[in-house]
């Protein structure tokens, strides 16, 4: 039977002690023409740009386990699977909720190890945002996409990889709302659970950050049962011409798809 066609040119970096792994993988990447640094240490995320690379797996036993969300800050478009022996439940949904792409547990065939690899730059790729290389800029916000991160009144709002993501396909709808699993399909790459409440839970942290650099402004606006637009509204409640806006989560009762556009460009 005919093996599936791989990636090519694919590479990456393992961050890891493990030698075992290290020796069975390294052959099983040369037959498949992937290339690999292997790196004993934690190495910062400007070493790892250095390299160039398409996915990084590491090892938290080696690196502990905030340094994935350190590299998954520091570098946004790199893809991360954390590799380790079994931990409890609570660490993993640490690390994905922190950055990781995806999650594999010792021992490990290489072949699925590959095949993990290739899911995830996959759905990344699914996943992607619309190529749009402009600052947008909303209210006092100015989104960057060379930053990875939202500035008001010129001050950096830390943006995660998933909240940048998150925002840059809210404001890139021009004034439209978004479902949530049409959300968390584009930003996350999965098809969402029932029962899921990550979108929620990005969009609090979002308006949060927001919030600390644009103090009074609202920019993300509930529909409930339906998901989330992107809006710039002033401290006042006036709409940018003057008008009073009457926009409120609880009392937005236009058609999906009809909201007028508010980004202040």
């Amino acid at each position: 039977m005919a093996s599936p066609r791989q990636a090519t040119g694919v590479r990456l970096a393992l961050i890891d002690d493990d030698s075992g792994l290290e020796t069975v993988l390294q052959r099983r990447l040369r037959a498949v023409g992937w290339d690999a640094a292997v790196l004993s240490y934690a190495a910062a995320p400007e070493e790892l740009a250095a390299l160039r690379l398409h996915i990084a797996l590491i090892n938290p036993a080696l690196t502990g386990l905030q340094y994935v969300e350190t590299v998954s800050n520091g570098l946004p478009g790199l893809a991360l699977i954390v590799i380790s022996a079994p931990v409890p439940v609570t660490e993993r949904v640490r690390g994905l909720r922190g950055g990781a792409d995806d999650w594999v547990t010792k021992p490990v065939h290489p072949d699925e190890l590959l095949a993990r690899v290739e899911a995830v730059l996959r759905r990344r790729r699914t996943g992607e945002l619309p190529a749009a290389e402009e600052t947008i800029a909303a209210g006092e916000l100015d989104i960057r996409p060379d930053r990875f991160d939202a500035y008001g009144n010129g001050r950096p709002a830390a943006l995660s990889r998933k909240e940048y993501e998150l925002l840059r396909l809210l404001a890139a709808a021009d004034g439209q709302v978004l479902e949530r699993e049409d959300i968390y399909q584009r930003v996350w790459g999965f098809t969402m659970a029932r029962g899921d409440r990550s979108v929620d839970v990005f969009v609090r942290k979002l308006r949060h950050k927001l919030e600390s650099v644009s103090p009074g402004w609202r920019y993300v606006h509930t529909h409930f049962g339906v998901g989330y637009r992107f809006a710039a509204q002033p401290p006042d409640g006036a709409a940018p011409d003057g008008r009073v806006s009457r926009d409120r989560d609880q009392d937005d009762r236009s058609p999906k798809g009809a909201g007028r556009r508010t980004l202040l460009v």
